[in-house]
């Protein structure tokens, strides 16, 4: 294996980079070969494992967010992501573009108007009367519950061990070096080689999930918006063009490429974003973003822990336990890309700035656009409930269709979405390459980068031709397990590795006091 990666130019782990590649060629060999059975296969599976593992997930995400708010106003808060006197690469700005175009600035764009609005005509609890004041109040709680908090403590979690092992104790930037005060040097040896092989094929299939959503959306908007019709072929032609997008920024690098299109689209996004505020139920938004928030945080103790165990109606399976499924498998993937990006920072710092600066600006998302489309919902007799249950990718679209400039708004839209999904397709492809490499300090050929960018585009396809929504869902939610339990397993292990740091107690504050000159002696 090493003498073929030589001859084609690659510096990689041949087992890692070799084995993930063979998998996934296999998958979709398999899979374009045995569709029907593949997608049964994967149904099953995610109906079976959704019923006896959804109380795991609820329980587990919430033990993510509590580890995560404990470690940051603790002791080990004051411990910097790197050496003593090194200091944040990029701006606080620049970094809240980069951790929001490659976490879920895509699940905005595709679930900012769908899942306010699904949940008002379909209550989750079902105790209150769809499409009611209370059935909206309801609404903007769970969306917030899934998007918020809880999702960011997923991306947090691995992304806080990567940069710790990395800049703290030198160790490569993958997910085996996170387990090393559990596993030693074996992390080294067939045992790494296999926890980056999953995480490579989790991270790979995470992205192609997504990069499927977005291109329902993409279809969908110019369907809506052109005489383009909506199907496999179109779909085909815009995974396509993401990806040859996505290759370009992968060949110019982080800061060249990627960097450019987070800040090109956290702005495009802005602008959106007050496009309808400007433009929607001004008054309505803004005090809708305060009552939100404050409807959030006070039904979070009890969505934290909500699993549905006496009706069982299986609605929390559908929904939340699926969104942590899907999260959890582009833990690897954001939770490196974060790390990189993050040297510097002390983990107080780095966990509330991870937590909070997405969840503010996914409450303002939300609230805009959900309160927005509910107030039409009201107003115009269901029309945007009814297009979402039709048809959830063009919800966006019918909602801007109320807007001046409808058809220009819309473009942009989908213009936004494109480039979402491009920075994700490029950042998923610098760290899976980042994942196979074997060196922290290597700076690996491109060709290899975008190899594994034109991989997630093929696995995209793939899944979409088997089934579309439905086989997305059933594919990461089985994919999404094994990610999971490893989360649980890199607490333990981080608690371990942050026992052994050299920290004096009695605090930075303390010891400054103890270092001063004694005033009363000198008078």
């Amino acid at each position: 294996m090493r003498t073929v990666l030589d001859r084609l130019g690659l510096r990689t782990n041949p087992v890692v980079f070799g084995v993930s590649a063979a998998l996934t060629v296999l998958f979709i060999v398999v899979t374009i070969a045995f569709t029907e059975t593949v997608a049964s296969t994967f149904e099953t599976a995610s109906v079976q494992l959704l019923e006896a593992t959804g109380w795991f997930y609820i329980l587990g995400v919430t033990t993510f967010l509590g580890f995560l708010l404990w470690i940051a106003f603790s002791r080990y808060g004051r411990i910097r992501l790197g050496a003593d006197d090194d200091r944040p690469q990029y701006s606080n700005p620049v970094w809240f573009g980069m951790l929001f175009a490659a976490g879920i600035g895509t699940i905005l764009m595709f679930w900012g108007v769908a899942e306010p609005i699904s949940h008002f005509a379909e209550p989750p609890l079902g105790d209150v009367e769809p499409r009611s004041l209370d059935a909206a109040t309801e609404a903007m709680s769970f969306t917030l519950y899934h998007f918020g908090l809880h999702t960011w403590s997923i991306f947090g979690l691995p992304a806080l061990g990567f940069a710790y092992m990395a800049y703290r104790r030198g160790l490569p930037m993958r997910v085996s070096s996170v387990l090393h005060p559990l596993l030693g040097d074996r992390v080294r040896g067939p045992v790494g080689w296999a926890i980056d092989t999953l995480a490579v094929l989790g991270t790979l299939f995470g992205v192609a999930v997504s990069l499927g959503l977005g291109t329902l959306q993409i279809n969908s908007g110019l369907a809506y918006l052109t005489p383009l019709d909506e199907g496999l072929t179109v779909q085909m032609g815009l995974i396509a063009l993401v990806t040859a997008v996505a290759v370009v920024s992968v060949a110019l690098g982080l800061d060249r490429g990627i960097r450019r299109l987070s800040n090109l689209n956290i702005g495009l996004a802005v602008t959106l974003l007050v496009f309808v505020v400007v433009f929607g139920p001004t008054l309505l938004m803004l005090r809708g973003i305060v009552e939100s928030t404050g409807n959030y945080l006070t039904s979070l103790p009890f969505l934290a822990f909500w699993t549905d165990a006496l009706e069982d109606t299986g609605w929390q399976r559908n929904w939340t336990v699926f969104y942590w499924a899907w999260t959890i498998t582009w833990a690897p993937f954001v939770g490196i890309f974060i790390a990189r990006i993050s040297k510097g920072r002390t983990i107080k710092e780095f966990v509330l700035g991870v937590l909070f600066l997405p969840t503010a600006f996914t409450i303002i998302w939300f609230a805009s656009f959900g309160l927005a489309a509910i107030d039409l919902d009201l107003t115009q007799d269901g029309a945007i409930s009814d297009a979402v249950v039709d048809d959830v990718p063009v919800s966006l679209f019918v909602f801007l269709e109320n807007f001046p400039l409808a058809g220009i708004v819309s473009g942009l839209a989908v213009l936004i979405v494109v480039i979402f999904f491009t920075t994700s397709s490029d950042s998923a492809s610098l760290v899976v390459d980042m994942l196979c490499s074997s060196d922290v300090d290597d700076d690996p050929p491109t060709r290899q980068r975008v190899f594994w960018a034109v991989v997630e585009g093929a696995v995209a396809a793939t899944l979409l031709a088997i089934g579309g929504l439905e086989a997305l869902q059933d594919v990461i939610t089985v994919l999404g397990f094994p990610f999971f339990v490893l989360g649980l397993v890199i607490i333990w292990s981080l608690l371990r590795a942050l026992r052994s740091e050299p920290l004096d107690p009695t605090g930075p504050r303390r010891r400054r006091r103890a270092d001063a000159p004694d005033r009363a002696g000198q008078a």
